[in-house]
């Protein structure tokens, strides 16, 4: 098995190359190009072809939110995770509609952040658990979900599975969490991919976000 080749963005050179070097050392993991910005790292995306590009948020030239969007339009084969200090609702939000498959705290360590990358490949998404505790504090005191039906003529099964898939979770995950067939999850996230416009994943995860379909599963 070929291992996973990450670019990863980052301002500070003291973290992205300590980063690098973290990540070097996992056995399946091979940085292949590093940036200093947002607009460089879309360039290395275009260059390297990375199968995940992990990005800090803010950063000079680009910044990480906007880099997502680019890549995740041009380049749809190249995963992303945006690995920040910044756990403000509208940043994470931000990111994850922009298509980010994952969000780290960087607090993480190197094993937490091999597992995001490597599960952004695999098409699954990862929310560090302090990040979520943090939106889900935030969404507590805040507003409440949208009223009325839900979006795009998603039965209430489907935006359950979307939630879960928002949670990160496979579909084998869900199966067993709802006491049905794979196959029938499948089918599930066939049809609310269809009716939402969505091509992957990730972007289930930003709509689930944008709607207020999160925390349901």
């Amino acid at each position: 098995m070929s291992d996973l080749r990450v670019v990863l963005a980052d301002d500070q050179r003291i973290v992205r190359d300590g980063l690098a070097t973290v990540l070097g050392l996992l056995p399946d993991i091979e940085v292949v190009g590093t940036a200093s910005g947002g607009d460089q790292a879309v360039a290395l995306v275009a260059e390297l072809a990375p199968d995940v590009l992990l990005t800090d948020l803010r950063m000079p030239d680009g910044d990480g939110v906007s880099a997502t969007a680019r890549v995740r339009s041009a380049h749809p084969g190249t995963a992303v995770v945006v690995l920040t200090t910044y756990v403000d609702d509208e940043s994470v939000v931000d990111a994850l509609r922009a298509g980010a498959a994952g969000w780290l705290s960087k607090d993480a360590d190197a094993e937490a952040i091999g597992r995001a990358l490597r599960s952004a490949a695999d098409g699954v998404s990862t929310v560090d658990a302090g990040v979520l505790a943090r939106l889900v504090e935030q969404r507590s005191s805040g507003a409440a979900g949208p009223a009325g039906p839900p979006p795009d003529g998603l039965t209430q099964r489907e935006v359950e599975v979307l939630a879960l898939i928002a949670d990160g979770l496979s579909n084998t995950e869900i199966a067993r969490r709802l006491v049905v067939g794979e196959a029938t999850v499948k089918t599930h996230v066939n049809h609310l991919f269809a009716k939402a416009g969505l091509r992957d994943r990730a972007q289930a995860v930003g709509y689930a976000y944008r709607h207020g379909l999160t925390g349901r599963g």
